[in-house]
């Protein structure tokens, strides 16, 4: 791994590539009831809808390394916490390009997420991962971050 620092702002005209990151999400063993082109079109419209409206609360970050290249990207939104009412931030979606994977960006996100969240007076950083994403999870984990609550599903149909 280099020690590279990343320039993190918020995007601007970054659309094209937040975009053609959504296939990172599911580049991992899925569960078995999940399809991956459902996932990659479920999180593209997702992404495509905070770029678009530019809902309150939604904040789309870019990472560029020292040549201004983007190598990743990432989604934060302020939440209310369930259990205290105070304010959370949620990492909705973090991706790097696969050809920058192992360099920090990823934990540059990170630590830019944990920053935002002070400065903004959030209680907790929170994040969700697919079980069968282990780089991400490793990362997170590495990083400080935690269970919390786990979501189970069960297929029914």
């Amino acid at each position: 791994m280099r020690d590279t620092t990343f320039l993190i702002h918020l995007a601007e005209d970054d659309d094209r590539f937040i975009l053609d990151l959504t296939p990172r999400f599911v580049d991992f063993q899925l569960p078995p009831w999940r399809r991956r082109h459902e996932c990659i079109e479920g999180i593209r419209k997702d992404l495509l809808r905070h770029l678009e409206d530019q809902p309150a609360n939604s904040y789309l970050f870019i990472a560029k390394d020292s040549d201004g290249k983007r190598v990743g990207f990432m989604h934060l939104q302020k939440t209310q916490d369930f259990f205290t009412g105070r304010s959370n931030c949620h990492i909705s979606d973090l991706a790097v390009a696969k050809e920058h994977e192992g360099r920090g960006v990823g934990k540059a996100l990170l630590a830019h997420a944990e920053d935002w969240a002070r400065e903004h007076h959030c209680q907790l950083v929170t994040l969700a991962v697919f079980p069968g994403n282990e780089r991400a999870r490793a990362l997170y984990e590495a990083t400080g971050y935690e269970p919390d609550l786990l979501r189970l599903a069960k297929p029914v149909s």
